[in-house]
């Protein structure tokens, strides 16, 4: 079952996410603090595949207004090539499109070689035309990268 996402989904997700190989997530950003923060301010367009009651697939979505960022979008390996991560970003898309959203951004790793492949596969198109940059404002945000 594809669904939005809600703060009760959290120990879910994360524990799915420790599991995905090439993933990072931070010990603030993507703590349940600050998850139900990012949910408060984006309750409909977070996305998880769930399957008899496990968290199988995620994808946070969040908009300012104008524009959308996918962060976090895995699915777990076991069941992948199933449809379930394209299902997901087809409802987030739709969420967004109920908010008059009409563009979307995401970042993967440049050695994230099965995530890269399935945006391609699924028709998003990889931009060569800007630089992306980043400012940590808190050193105690920690980065756990899963190799």
């Amino acid at each position: 079952m594809i669904r939005t996402m809600t703060i009760k989904d959290y120990e879910g997700v994360h524990d799915l996410w420790l599991t995905i190989h090439g993933f990072s997530i931070r010990s603030i950003d993507d703590s349940r603090e600050g998850v139900q923060k990012f949910l408060d301010r984006n309750p409909a367009t977070s996305i998880v595949a769930e399957e008899d009651g496990e968290i199988v697939g995620a994808l946070l979505c969040g908009h300012d207004g104008r524009r959308a960022t996918f962060y976090h979008v895995c699915v777990r390996e076991d069941h992948r090539m199933r449809g379930i991560g394209r299902e997901m970003v087809v409802m987030a898309m739709k969420a967004l499109k109920k908010e008059k959203i009409t563009k979307v951004a995401l970042i993967a790793f440049t050695k994230n070689d099965i995530g890269n492949a399935f945006w391609k596969r699924i028709g998003w198109t990889q931009r060569t035309d800007l630089n992306y940059y980043d400012f940590t404002l808190n050193t105690e945000n920690i980065e756990n990268f899963n190799a």
